[in-house]
């Protein structure tokens, strides 16, 4: 006999229930390791041309156009168009490169730099293209952008609508040319009968370009423009662009789910009514219902509260290995059985849980107890495992549980907002996010933001996309935080801009404890952006920072009256910053700091804890941009 734990803490962990429900909406993936594509040779890829190598690092210039800088080395695929190339009318793809893979539904993630002005894309099966482009500039992307599903073209259609039924990215997630980015592209094939005839349409599941989601359930009815193929099909190899401008990859890694779904069958069920604390004994309780259905669903009861549901069945398993559950029980709990095996435990809500199954027909076991009043009765359960994704085993009737509207702040015009911020990475002494708790984030109708924290006169992040996402803070009773929504580049934990140093190496400080720091508010300029203030070393600090144009990045000019002869300027930390031309300095491959004006100081970049720090004396005024 198991007991169930519907107690004192049902109402606790109803929340959860309720939220999760909302996430077996299968956008996200489960995670998956992934299979490398080896670069340490063309091998992998079918009769390369000679635009296509092997290098070691890569990097662009942001004055010249379509170039990139390699060096010897492995690990990234390189295309440098050939001038002059001839055409082939046979082989109009002759200087794209396919893989020797063949694939059909994929979870596909790798690096990408573009250089300046470059286009290129990746060609799902060889026929459904994800654009690669450099969109630095960009305010609002259109089909052409990058992260765009490309769109289909007919040559029949009226001029101006030839091109359709293509896919902009929700926003603009895109980084600087020369600085890598990172997407993540999920890809459901085309369904095929055994006679050969397309039953179902392609899908693009989900992109996510930079960690910002720019993509998600986009139905493909057929090739997009540039199609290596006129016609579809179960597998194709991966294709990328090599005729229209130089991009370097790395990392590619690849999930392929080509096995076949466990099946639910006999699946029967029967509809207990009353609040259970354990499971009752069946041989004793008489069901108010009970029947055979196909799928699991909430629905076989018409009880709207205080009563449990026990499904039986047979689960089919074709394919042996590891296995990963999602249960989500909104309004009360649940438990799982496989082969006879605690899968999902009754002391735990809405969890996951995971088994290793053997091939063959397993015995299943599902409880779902509802007895929360208000909650709508609801049950989701999603499986995925080895060659398999994460699918609903359930209907997913009423699963939505109690979704929340997302709050978003939009800057239209220029936007102010205080609120707290969460650092994610960076931990506080209790070992836990870091939270900056006077944090005003700054919006732009460029889509270029920051957050400042007025506590140590810091820039926190900077980010390229959509403003905030108020939701944490404004719904029901909140906790007061807010969040980024475009593609952000965090500037490491904040601390101090300006730190007195008895020589280059001196420790930076980490609070602001013997500096005299005190906030002193900001000023507004005609267009509502702000200036911060503060007195720090007994000096009158002004913080300006302004969106470059076309939205570049930000520029920062930091005016200290009276500065001491030790005073330093801490301009960007990272794990690696190297000294570019004219200025320019590379920071993790991430972003760009730029230096426009020191008052005739010598910027130096120093050791700091395992880290590299570019720090600067402080003359009286200093300007420098980021560029990401």
């Amino acid at each position: 006999m198991v007991n169930f734990f519907f107690k004192s803490r049902s109402y606790g962990l109803l929340g959860i229930g309720c939220s999760f429900a909302a996430q077996l909406v299968l956008a996200q993936p489960v995670p998956t390791p992934g299979v490398p594509v080896p670069l340490t040779d063309l091998s992998a890829f079918a009769s390369p041309t000679s635009n296509w190598r092997i290098a070691g690092n890569v990097r662009a210039d942001l004055n010249k156009d379509n170039t990139l800088i390699t060096e010897k080395g492995t690990g990234t695929l390189v295309n440098i168009p050939l001038e002059k190339a001839p055409a082939d009318p046979k082989n109009p793809y002759k200087y794209d490169l396919f893989t020797t893979l063949q694939h059909g539904d994929v979870d596909l993630e790798l690096d990408y730099m573009m250089a300046a002005n470059s286009n290129s894309g990746v060609y799902l099966q060889g026929r459904y293209e994800v654009q690669l482009r450099d969109s630095w500039t960009i305010r609002t992307p259109n089909v052409h952008d990058n992260g765009a599903v490309y769109e289909r073209w007919d040559e029949k259609r009226t001029d101006g609508q030839k091109g359709y039924e293509g896919h902009p990215a929700r926003q603009n997630a895109s980084r600087a040319p020369g600085l890598w980015q990172h997407i993540k592209i999920s890809f459901q094939a085309p369904r095929f009968n055994t006679n050969g005839q397309k039953t179902e349409n392609g899908r693009v599941i989900r992109v996510e370009l930079n960690g910002v989601v720019i993509q998600e359930d986009v139905e493909l009815t057929g090739p997009t423009r540039g199609s290596a193929f006129a016609d579809e099909k179960p597998v194709g190899p991966l294709r990328i662009q090599g005729d229209h401008g130089a991009v370097a990859i790395r990392n590619i890694r690849y999930v392929a789910y080509d096995k076949p779904r466990p099946e639910l069958l006999n699946l029967k069920y029967a509809v207990y009514k009353g609040k259970f604390q354990k499971e009752p004994e069946y041989d004793k309780t008489a069901p108010e219902s009970e029947g055979a259905i196909t799928v699991l669903s909430a629905s076989v009861s018409r009880i709207p509260n205080e009563f449990l549901i026990r499904y039986t069945g047979t689960l089919r398993v074709s394919e042996p290995g590891e296995y990963r559950f999602n249960l989500g029980v909104p309004g009360g709990g649940g438990m799982m059985k496989i082969n006879n095996q605690m899968v999902i435990s009754p002391a735990e809500w809405n969890a996951k849980g995971q088994a290793t199954l053997p091939k063959g027909d397993l015995p299943f076991e599902l409880l779902y107890s509802k007895f929360v009043d208000w909650a709508q009765p609801a049950l989701g359960l999603t499986m995925a495992g080895p060659g398999i994704r994460e699918y609903a085993v359930s209907d997913m009737a009423g699963g939505s549980g109690e979704e929340v509207d997302p709050i978003i702040v939009d800057a239209s015009t220029n936007t102010m907002l205080r609120s707290f911020m969460d650092m994610p990475g960076e931990k506080n002494t209790q070992g836990r996010t870091l939270r900056v708790t006077h944090a005003v984030s700054v919006g732009s109708p460029e889509h270029v933001h920051y957050t400042y924290d007025l506590d140590k006169g810091a820039l926190v992040q900077v980010w390229r996309g959509d403003f905030l996402d108020t939701t944490p803070m404004w719904h029901d009773r909140g906790d007061g935080s807010s969040r980024p929504m475009g593609m952000v580049q965090r500037l490491g934990a904040p601390t101090l801009f300006l730190t007195k140093l008895a020589s280059p190496q001196a420790n930076w400080m980490t609070d602001t404890t013997g500096s005299g720091y005190r906030p002193k508010g900001y000023v507004l300029d005609d267009n509502d952006r702000p200036t911060f203030r503060y007195q720090s070393y007994g000096a009158s600090v002004d913080d300006k920072i302004r969106v470059l144009n076309e939205g570049k990045g930000i520029q920062r000019e930091v005016t200290v009256a009276n500065p001491a002869g030790d005073l330093y300027a801490r301009l960007i930390s990272g794990t690696s910053i190297s000294a570019l031309e004219n200025g320019m300095y590379l920071v993790d491959g991430q972003e760009y700091v730029r230096i426009d004006d020191v008052s005739g100081a010598k910027p130096a970049i120093r050791e700091s804890n395992g880290r590299q720090e570019l720090i600067v004396p402080v003359k009286g005024k200093i300007t420098y941009s980021i560029l990401f």
